[in-house]
């Protein structure tokens, strides 16, 4: 009798150890094993930055812009800053809290971790892989800086120009500008490598989420006014928020 059991948890282990070694297999443990597990996918790009919260140095934002129809999005971290950052063995999936901001325009991911890495986010959309760029988190290093100062010319009706300083950050790679209404909620969202940006002017526009032209502005209405000043390497140097009426 004790034969007998003992043979039937003999055979019993053996199964669990076959069914751990091909959840092993099948189901992706990196971010290189996911994109080889999606072969049959188009890679496109995800537009993704990070940032500290202001005044918090142990909480990071990953903001990223999820295009109509995206899904299953993942988060994606190194074990540290000292690898390589385009080997994409070196990435694991973490799961983290995430909200939307600007009116559901973009997502943000939030990050409690006072250590500095590298991360990647990425979703998928019919046919194809979106992965961002590798973003490094700088929190420690080089901490954002958050402001409230940007000179807002309104001397053309309607049409306001914010023109910023740099704050003596020197490696600012991309500017990215977002109106929104007193609640927040998104109305323009662009980018530009020159230290200013005027609604709605696109001629030193580089990069442009906005779907269809922006809504006018509204005589006397206060609108919010975000800049992220961004290095190459995807971590946001500086902040500048602002709320401003219509003139």
């Amino acid at each position: 009798m004790r034969l007998h059991r003992f043979l039937l948890f003999i055979t019993f282990s053996v199964f669990l150890f076959s069914c751990s070694e091909d959840n092993d297999i099948t189901t992706p443990r990196n971010l290189k094993e996911y994109i080889e597990a999606n072969s049959n996918r188009e890679i496109d790009n995800v537009i993704a930055c990070a940032a500290n919260a202001d005044g918090n140095l142990d909480l990071s934002y990953i903001f990223y812009y999820p295009i109509d129809g995206s899904s299953e999005v993942r988060y994606y971290e190194a074990d540290s800053l000292n690898v390589d950052e385009n080997d994409f063995s070196n990435y694991r999936r973490k799961i983290l809290t995430e909200t939307t901001v600007f009116g559901d325009k973009l997502s943000r991911i939030s990050r409690t971790d006072s250590e500095e890495s590298w991360c990647i986010v990425t979703y998928l959309t019919d046919g194809k892989l979106h992965k961002s760029n590798p973003i490094r988190l700088k929190n420690a290093t080089n901490p954002t800086v958050w402001e409230d100062e940007v000179e807002v010319d309104q001397s053309e009706t309607l049409e306001p120009k914010f023109t910023w300083s740099d704050f003596n950050i020197t490696d600012n790679d991309i500017y990215f500008q977002v109106i929104s209404d007193e609640d927040d909620d998104f109305i323009s969202g662009t980018y530009t490598t020159d230290n200013y940006f005027q609604f709605y002017d696109t001629s030193n526009v580089v990069l442009n989420i906005n779907t269809t032209t922006p809504i006018d502005l509204i005589l006397d209405e206060t609108y919010n006014f975000t800049l992220m000043a961004v290095s190459e390497d995807n971590w946001v140097n500086l902040v500048i928020q602002k709320s401003f009426v219509a003139e």
